[in-house]
């Protein structure tokens, strides 16, 4: 076997070839350390002494399904001017680390469209040697993301388990890529965020939120000079569960079983868009019939579908008037609900209408949130939190489809 093949195959070069052993269904590279290359590892100089060695083995890219070792007598040199003895460096491995540079890169390659189990499957080692690898590779690159960039933002807090556990998220709307993950929610979860954002000095045109008091409050006081925009898809998202309880309420007061019938299963029908109703399921002929015996119930939902339409306008000064519009017509329903939600969206006016400044939304932010809980499911849950935010900062660069 010739050293070209060594370096070209697995990254080692530098080093002779002593022979080649086959044992127990795995193929054992033996090398050495020319003399005439040994150096100090402190001071580099050449003038050493050996004193020593101590024989180590690395795991290497695998020969088809055998796995494969380098096992290298590594020297121990004493170096005149140091006044130290030491074991000399080893070039195609990391300090501390049974594998080399070439199996580490391997290995980040195949975890690109295979799971943590699988790559170790795979290379036949544990699951723990290629999580490792991952982290280290994840914490060079992804540890602190730079921020000197940021121009449009979405915040947002995610679930990531059972009870009351959130991370609060910032994306940058421009290249999708999350810039930084806090524990929790709400303002608290955003200071550090906000102390590296000044020291950055990045220069924030908007912000997309929903309409928490947390978040208006914690934007005023340190992006005083961004545009504000409130996600739209919150808004509706806020008018449905107020229609859902505006329908449970009327469930629970109809009188006669025919009535209750009628109300029963139009929860979903009432929260779906019109285009999305299912012909084959008569499910517009349902909400028609629905309808028209509760006409407080009809007159929430067409009101409902008017919401849609403030975000659907040519400019601003158009949709500002059928936002008033809007507001008006639920204050004059007699609806208590309408009346409340008019008051809601009144005080709130300025952030909805600030879409048609910057056209953002918190959308982004749901789609990334989708692809890390399909990331946890693949991996049955993450017990290292830091492994898992820094996961999450990869996930913009993911190249494969991540299926359920």
């Amino acid at each position: 076997m010739s050293t070209s093949l060594l370096y070209h195959a697995f990254g080692i070069r530098g080093y002779d070839y002593v022979k080649t052993v086959f044992e127990e269904g795995r193929v054992l590279f033996r090398i050495e350390q020319p003399r005439r290359s040994l150096r100090c590892p402190v001071c580099r100089s050449r003038y050493v002494h050996p004193h020593g060695q101590e024989v180590r083995e690395f795991r290497t890219v695998p020969i088809g399904g055998k796995s494969v070792k380098v096992q290298l007598p590594i020297p121990r040199v004493e170096c005149p001017r140091c006044q130290v003895t030491r074991q000399v460096e080893v070039d195609f491995a990391d300090p501390r680390r049974s594998y080399t540079r070439c199996f580490e890169r391997y290995a980040l390659e195949l975890s690109k469209c295979m799971t943590i189990q699988d790559v170790a499957r795979h290379l036949q080692v544990g699951w723990d040697t290629i999580k490792d690898i991952q982290k280290r590779y994840l914490h060079e690159r992804y540890k602190k993301p730079r921020l000197r960039n940021l121009r449009q933002i979405a915040i947002d807090e995610i679930a990531i388990g059972q009870g009351h556990n959130y991370l609060t998220v910032v994306l940058n709307l421009q290249t999708g890529a999350v810039v930084f993950i806090g524990d929790g929610k709400g303002a608290d979860a955003l200071k550090p965020f906000w102390k590296r954002l000044q020291a950055s000095r990045a220069k924030v045109e908007a912000v997309a939120t929903d309409m928490s008091p947390a978040y208006i409050q914690a934007i005023r006081e340190n992006l005083s000079t961004a545009v504000h925009v409130f996600d739209h898809f919150h808004v509706i998202k806020l008018f449905n569960e107020k229609l859902s309880a505006f329908r449970r309420v009327l469930h629970n007061e109809a009188t006669g079983p025919m009535a209750k019938k009628v109300l029963k299963g139009t929860r979903w029908l009432l929260l779906k868009n019109p285009e999305n109703l299912d012909p084959k399921r008569n499910e517009r002929q349902r909400l028609e019939e629905a309808l028209r015996l509760n006409q407080p119930l009809a007159t929430v939902y067409y009101m409902k579908e008017d919401l849609r339409q403030i975000w659907a306008q040519p400019d601003k000064a158009t949709a500002a008037r059928v936002l008033d519009d809007w507001i008006r017509r639920a204050e004059a329903s007699c609806i208590s609900m309408l009346q409340k939600f008019a008051g809601t969206l009144a005080a709130y006016r300025s952030g909805i209408l600030n879409y048609y400044d910057y056209r953002i939304s918190t959308g982004p932010l749901e789609g990334t949130n989708n692809k890390i809980q399909t990331m946890k499911r693949q991996a049955y849950g993450f017990r290292d939190r830091e492994f898992f935010k820094l996961k999450i900062f990869a996930l913009h660069e993911s190249r494969y489809a991540l299926v359920g």
